[in-house]
């Protein structure tokens, strides 16, 4: 696995290299020799946060750890990768052998401005979605953290929209 480290707000010294470098390591089991890791190191007030985005064909795994430590924010992080690893496994396999080309979802939900307010878009972002199964859409949304996911049905070649329900569950827009 390729690991991209970047700090924000702090210097990465060998020390945290050689962390990052190996926890990711035990990773190498779950994916194929080209697969890129970005893990971001970073200070927020007392927490040190670690982000990681795993690339692997057209699998993307995302995770973010907040804690006051460093080093227990790269364990915190590694474990729960793995963790979504091993819960998902069997999904994981057809997919990565099945190579469906990888779409991406929105990093944020931006909340509606008031009445008195201008609506200003801060952020564009174009995404390209290909054919999937909403049940895969929605283990590729649980894979990188976010509340939905847009893609294409394989089955009606309509773009759709998975989401996570408050209750737990999910839910599917399917638009004409």
């Amino acid at each position: 696995m390729k690991i991209t480290m970047v700090g924000k707000q702090i210097e990465l010294t060998e020390g945290l290299k050689a962390r990052v470098e190996d926890r990711f390591s035990k990773l190498d089991k779950y994916f194929f020799k080209d697969t890129e890791a970005f893990v971001t190191l970073s200070v927020q007030k007392e927490d040190q946060v670690v982000e990681a985005t795993i690339h692997s064909g057209s699998l993307m795994l995302r995770v973010e750890e907040a804690t006051t430590d460093m080093y227990t924010s790269i364990d915190s992080a590694v474990e729960i990768l793995e963790r979504q690893l091993r819960k998902n496994k069997t999904r994981l396999e057809k997919k990565m052998k099945k190579e469906y080309v990888e779409t991406v979802a929105f990093d944020q939900i931006v909340e509606m401005p008031s009445e008195d307010e201008d609506i200003k878009i801060v952020r564009t972002k174009k995404i390209e979605s290909k054919p999937m199964s909403p049940e895969e859409a929605v283990l590729q949304m649980e894979l990188i953290g976010h509340a939905f996911f847009i893609f294409t049905n394989c089955d009606t070649g309509e773009k759709n929209v998975v989401y996570r329900r408050k209750k737990g569950d999910y839910g599917l827009i399917e638009v004409d």
